[in-house]
């Protein structure tokens, strides 16, 4: 438990709470354990871990739109992305499992570590708060979505280009629409104090809107 404590970077005031966050159902079973499985403390965990990763993202993302950072968030807290934090804390190691898991191969599947790994954000706020628990997952999470190739709101920037002359006036403006309802294409303009700075054409107004913007910012050599 000590080693498991050094490479989660949190030492338990109450152990009891590591060691559930680590003891699966079939262990559980197996032993008739009384304190129960980890899956009460992963339903927490994950809540946990959505909020600390949400807020992290609208604090630090401030320009990104909703829809950008939902993507984000299910990027930073699905399976396969636990499943790496799980590994590079070694998690696997220290689970409680029942014979029948441990003989196929339950230490290195997915969902066991995935899950764990939520059991032991909970029981770490259980134990020492939400401060703890954030850094802990801002530990694994920050690094993995700031690593990841992301959306540029290009809207957002040309608008902070614009601005830093007083007067100056942005307007996106639809040129046309064609195609069935189900595959759609807009093109738009975007016009500075009526002058046409940006093309684009996109699947909705919205890429459309992005893709002029984004053509204004490139002829403007940014």
């Amino acid at each position: 438990m000590k080693q498991l404590q050094n490479n989660l970077g949190y030492h338990f005031k109450n152990i009891t709470y590591l060691e559930r966050a680590l003891t699966h159902s079939s262990y559980a079973n197996e032993q008739h354990l009384d304190t129960g499985d980890n899956e009460r403390l992963e339903f927490l965990g994950d809540s946990v871990l959505g909020f600390v990763t949400a807020e992290y993202l609208f604090l630090h993302h401030r320009s990104f739109p909703e829809g950008e950072l939902t993507k984000l968030r299910a990027y930073a807290v699905c399976e396969k992305s636990l499943f790496a934090y799980a590994k590079e804390i070694e998690l696997g190691k220290f689970l409680r499992l029942g014979k029948g898991e441990e003989q196929t191969g339950g230490r290195e599947r997915a969902s066991v570590l995935s899950d764990a790994f939520e059991a032991v954000i909970a029981a770490i706020y259980l134990d020492g708060g939400i401060e703890p628990a954030k850094k802990f997952v801002l530990r694994f999470v920050e690094p993995y979505v700031e690593a990841k190739p992301t959306f540029k709101d290009y809207k957002t920037t040309l608008q902070e280009v614009i601005q830093q002359n007083q007067g100056e006036q942005l307007e996106y403006v639809l040129i046309s629409e064609s195609g069935p309802d189900h595959d759609k294409h807009f093109e738009m303009e975007v016009h500075l104090n009526s002058n046409v700075i940006g093309r684009g054409i996109g699947g909705s107004k919205k890429k459309a809107e992005q893709n002029a913007a984004k053509e204004a910012l490139e002829l403007m050599g940014i």
